[in-house]
C-alpha cells in the first residue's frame, strides 16, 4: 500500500502503520452516532466491509456512502458494512438520516483516530482519513485493500463487491501463532 495519496495531483503524507492483506485486522477504537465507543470485537464473527473516506461534506464522500449503504442492501445477515470518516458523530447522524443511510453502520474516527493509525490511511497534513474500502473476514483477517490513489476519486465498487464475494466464497483462514493468519484462495 502507498505511503502517500493526492489530493488534485499535490501529494499528501499518509501516517500510521501499514495494513497488510494475510494478516490480522488491527483493533480500532471508533463513535458511534450514540457516542458509545465501537470496536473490531463489536462485529465478531461477521465479514466487514469497511468503507473510509475524508469528510461526509464533499461529493465523492456523499456519494460513496450512499452507494455502499445501496449495494448492501442484498447482502447477508453475516456481512456488515462500516463507513468510516473523522466528521463528528453528530454530522454523521444528520447525515445518515437525510439520505437514509439504514444499511450502512457510520462511526466516527476523530476522537481517537485509532483506524486511521492502525490501518496507515491518516493523512498528516489534513488529519483526515484517506478514501478507500478493505475487507476483514470472519477470523479477522484482513483479506482486501483498495486504497485510492487521488482522494478526489471514488473508489471502485465493482472491485470491492467482487472481492466480497471471494471473502464469502472462501472463508477459510488459517491462524497462525504469532497472530498472522492466511486467507483461503
Amino acid at each position: 500500500m502507498s505511503r502517500t495519496v493526492k489530493f488534485k495531483g499535490a501529494p499528501l503524507t499518509l501516517t500510521g502503520k501499514i495494513a497488510r492483506v494475510g494478516k490480522r485486522a488491527p483493533d480500532f477504537k471508533l463513535i458511534s452516532p450514540d457516542l458509545k465507543e465501537v470496536s473490531l470485537a463489536d462485529f465478531t464473527g461477521r465479514i466487514k466491509v469497511i468503507n473510509f473516506f475524508p469528510s461526509l461534506d464533499t461529493p465523492v464522500c456523499d456519494l460513496q456512502v450512499k452507494e455502499f449503504n445501496k449495494k448492501s442492501a442484498g447482502l447477508s445477515s453475516e456481512v456488515v458494512v462500516i463507513g468510516i470518516s473523522k466528521d463528528l458523530p453528530f454530522a454523521q447522524a444528520r447525515f445518515c438520516s437525510a439520505h437514509e443511510i439504514k444499511q450502512e453502520v457510520v462511526l466516527s474516527d476523530y476522537r481517537f483516530s485509532s483506524f486511521g493509525l492502525n490501518y496507515g490511511v491518516l493523512i498528516k497534513e489534513l488529519n483526515l482519513l484517506a478514501r478507500g474500502a478493505l475487507i476483514i473476514d470472519q477470523q479477522d483477517c484482513l483479506r482486501y485493500i483498495q486504497l485510492v490513489d487521488e482522494i478526489t476519486q471514488a473508489v471502485n465498487f465493482s472491485e470491492v463487491f467482487d472481492s466480497l464475494q471471494k471473502v464469502i466464497s472462501s472463508p477459510a483462514v488459517i491462524r497462525k501463532p504469532w497472530g498472522g493468519c492466511v486467507c483461503g484462495k
